[in-house]
């Protein structure tokens, strides 16, 4: 039996079709080679062939044969495996990067190796008091001018460093919640993104519901889960809704017609096709130790805003800003895992007082690098893994403390009274440290009159080469008020010395931070290569696909003349009896 008569020309025009299709889908990637977040599409087909004879006139023994090529779906050559590892890293370079950004702020008064600065002005100080001792200058009025100018020269020096600390730490804060910027904060910027995964994912299901692939839509929305994962560590999972996953309410029962279409007796005839959903979850570690979740994005769950969480900053008071305290609102009723449905856990809350240990893995995106620079003093359990601004505040506090203490302690023995003026103990001290007014208005000198009128400024001069340790000494200083500098503790520095111990901690941290920096970035640019190489639209192989399908489209073509001639020879030359 001779096949269908046009069934060829099927098999040729669906040919035809598919790789027009295909030319197309190039054309489309090559448009698009340069477009931030595209990936790379393709058609997806398969093979048209009927269980049962199209012909009642074809014998059953006959050998069946296709009926040319069926385009399915076009598709995105995407790896998810390399999107968890991107987003990965995205947190540890977001971190990395925004710890950075303090740490370079620091530097700009903290840095000594191109300014002139705490460290030079003791300096200072200490070549003054030593031109002091020769006893015809003790009670130079120029000299004690210039000493008292010089001491001026680094109390200033201190209130400014202590200033910028302050100017830091809030730039930090407003980094989170936008005000006083003219860019949007890290909080807002999460909503909106947050905001607007949510609505795309409605979109997307939409579209696709009614045979609309939205690719363009889905790589806006990885572009967007991209972004988030700098900011905040996320989980991104895919699921089927509870109507199409396969399981009854219970979450447990299987059933079948939710996935697959059943004929009349209930057997399998052809999965269906239904979209998938996109959760962005937020795992974290509670104070007991055990992990939960919060969903922050629940596919289309609900109306409206019910399928997307947000972010909110509150808490902040005074000039310290422990008080902040981020909250997490989840999705409105979602569920806590993809396989367990019931009341999610809608809320979570992070605060420096009942969360002195993260709840996240270390390195977990730019508002975490936000809170460690806020919250965390390098010294105290629980915040000793980060030197945020708080520790070199309380560094400049007890650098400006002690040289105020031990310089008030030795000018008032020797009966000159307090020179220097501020808040002592240490908190504040390098805020409020300055010249006595009694100074100022020559109430108050150095030294005193009589045969030991150098004894009081040889004093201050053997205090600024003393390293404090917080013990006694054997020298005459230590001798003379064992009492009064008991605990005083330097970490053994001098006070010039400690000021470089100072700065070299914070080049220390500086410098770790940004070969972390420089690691995480080279790892998630070699990540970013890997998905470029299957996602990305390379010229070269476009050009192959192209020559590839317009040679199958000739064939197709030649098939269909192939065909034509064929049929006519069939019509015009057969079934003429006596020809």
């Amino acid at each position: 039996m001779v096949r269908a008569t046009f069934a060829g020309f099927s098999t040729a025009f669906s040919a035809l079709q598919a790789n027009q299709k295909r030319l197309d889908i190039t054309g489309q990637n090559l448009a698009n080679m340069n477009t931030t977040g595209y990936t790379r599409q393709q058609l997806q087909v398969s093979s048209l062939n009927y269980t049962n004879p199209v012909s009642h006139y074809m014998s059953t023994s006959e050998v069946v044969v296709g009926f040319g090529v069926h385009m399915d779906k076009v598709t995105q050559i995407r790896d998810p495996y390399l999107d968890i590892q991107y987003r990965d890293q995205m947190q540890k370079s977001g971190y990395s990067n925004s710890l950075q950004t303090s740490f370079d702020e620091l530097a700009q008064f903290l840095d000594e190796s191109h300014i002139t600065g705490i460290r030079n002005a003791f300096d200072d100080v200490r070549s003054t008091l030593n031109n002091m001792t020769d006893p015809s200058k003790i009670h130079d009025k120029v000299f004690e001018s210039e000493l008292r100018t010089r001491i001026q020269t680094l109390t200033n020096l201190l209130n400014d460093g202590a200033r910028q600390i302050n100017t830091y730490k809030e730039n930090e804060y407003h980094r989170l919640d936008g005000t006083g910027t003219s860019e949007q904060g890290a909080i807002d910027t999460v909503n909106n993104i947050l905001q607007q995964i949510g609505r795309l994912n409605r979109q997307i299901k939409q579209n696709q519901i009614y045979g609309q692939p939205s690719l363009e839509l889905m790589d806006e929305r990885n572009v967007l889960l991209d972004e988030l994962s700098s900011y905040i560590p996320i989980e991104v999972t895919y699921y089927k809704d509870k109507e199409h996953n396969g399981l009854a309410a219970d979450g447990t029962t299987e059933v079948l017609g939710e996935k697959y279409h059943l004929d009349s007796a209930g057997n399998i005839i052809m999965k269906k096709e239904w979209p998938d959903d996109l959760r962005v979850t937020m795992t974290y570690t509670k104070p007991d130790g055990t992990s939960d979740k919060l969903v922050l994005v629940e596919g289309t769950f609900g109306t409206g805003d019910e399928n997307y969480g947000k972010l909110s900053i509150g808490g902040a008071a005074g000039d310290d800003y422990s008080g902040v305290t981020l909250t997490f609102d989840g999705c409105f009723k979602n569920p806590v895992n993809p396989d367990v449905y019931g009341e999610p856990v809608t809320k979570f809350s992070l605060g420096k007082a009942a969360n002195i240990n993260y709840p996240f893995p270390s390195g977990s995106g730019s508002i975490q690098a936000s809170l460690d620079m806020l919250w965390k003093d390098g010294k105290t359990p629980g915040l000793n893994d980060v030197k945020g601004y708080d520790y070199y505040m309380n560094e400049l506090d007890k650098l400006a403390s002690t040289f105020g203490y031990v310089m008030n302690v030795i000018n008032d023995d020797h009966g000159g009274g307090f020179l220097i003026s501020g808040h002592f103990p240490e908190k504040g001290a390098a805020l409020n440290i300055g010249i006595s007014q009694a100074w100022i208005d020559g109430t108050v000198f150095v030294g005193k009159d009589g045969d030991n009128a150098t004894d009081g400024v040889k004093y201050m001069f053997e205090a600024m080469q003393t390293e404090f340790n917080g013990s006694a000494k054997d020298s005459d200083l230590f001798k003379k008020y064992a009492a009064e500098f008991a605990g005083l503790d330097l970490d053994g520095n001098t006070f010039a010395n400690y000021m470089n111990h100072i700065s070299t901690v914070h080049a220390n941290d500086s410098y770790a931070n940004q070969i972390s920096l420089k690691t995480n970035v080279t790892v998630l640019n070699g990540i970013q290569n890997s998905r470029d190489s299957i996602s990305g639209v390379s010229l070269d192989e476009e050009a192959s696909n192209m020559m590839m399908y317009m040679s199958a489209y000739n064939a197709a073509s030649r098939l269909m003349t192939t065909l034509d001639q064929a049929l006519d020879l069939l019509i015009n030359n057969t079934g003429v009896v006596g020809r």
